[in-house]
């Protein structure tokens, strides 16, 4: 819903708010926030395989039982990383050597190297498990992955894109200006499913016209990445608004769009 930003600023003050940190932190910002737009935009390919020069179903002949070793511990690699960096606690620990300022940034350009490092070293698994046939049917299903693609990008402008990925943060402490505290919102899309973002991802992953193998466990393993995600997301949140958030999971659904939460 809203970044989580409540760590303790262990750097000196006199480091963090002289102008050369202020200028290089904005500047490490907006790198970092350029290395993320590659990163993802090459995922979109990856995924899809379309116009990058590596995909999922591409890459490095290797024996199946060694591809899925090598291919869970890349995704295992990222998660650890993705979820690790994003607790509180973690945070707290963190900034102790990393300033607050661009705490966020370091945690997007981490997880963007991570993803670089899989799509990098991603071994395919060529066996086809469906192959549609209908080109109609798969034309449907090539525009559903890219309308998942879409709400993931619309989703984070609704809860603040720059934010999510760091840049509100170095320019805030460029120009001076303290950021404010946590406030809880859901807007549009977040009034019918809380985690929007998550859900666009589901969808781009699983709507393919040729599920291989190799998309298959890519697909069913970040899913299963994504529920754990979700817990233990919430569970921050919930700490962080209360009630709030406990009667906002009782009004809107996790990921399907119109059905109560249980």
């Amino acid at each position: 819903m809203t970044q989580l930003d409540h760590q303790v600023d262990s750097i000196g003050p006199e480091v963090t708010g002289s102008r050369i940190f202020k200028f290089i932190a904005f500047l490490y910002g907006i790198a970092a926030y350029l290395v993320f737009f590659v990163t993802i935009l090459y995922a979109v390919g990856f995924v899809m395989g379309l116009v990058v020069p590596k995909t999922i179903d591409t890459g490095t002949d290797t024996p199946s039982a060694e591809a899925v070793i090598i291919n869970l511990l890349l995704m295992a690699l990222f998660a650890v990383q993705h979820s690790v960096m994003a607790r509180r606690r973690f945070k707290a620990w963190w900034t102790q050597f990393v300033p607050k300022p661009v705490e966020r940034s370091t945690y997007v350009l981490f997880a963007s190297l991570s993803l670089l490092l899989l799509f990098w070293q991603w071994r395919p698994l060529p066996a086809v498990v469906w192959d549609v046939d209908s080109p109609d049917l798969a034309v449907t299903l090539v525009t559903l992955s890219f309308t998942g693609w879409v709400l993931v990008f619309t989703s984070t402008f609704m809860i603040n894109h720059f934010e999510l990925f760091g840049l509100h943060q170095v320019t805030n402490h460029l120009v001076g200006k303290q950021t404010g505290p946590a406030r809880f919102k859901t807007p549009l899309l977040y009034r019918f499913v809380r985690h929007p973002i998550y859900l666009g991802f589901i969808i781009a992953f699983w709507a393919a016209p040729t599920m291989t193998a190799g998309h298959l466990l890519f697909a069913a393993v970040t899913t299963g990445y994504i529920l754990v995600g979700i817990a233990l997301e919430e569970h921050d949140l919930t700490d962080l608004f209360g009630d709030e958030y406990r009667q906002y999971k009782q009004r809107v659904s996790m990921l399907i769009p119109w059905r109560r939460s249980v």
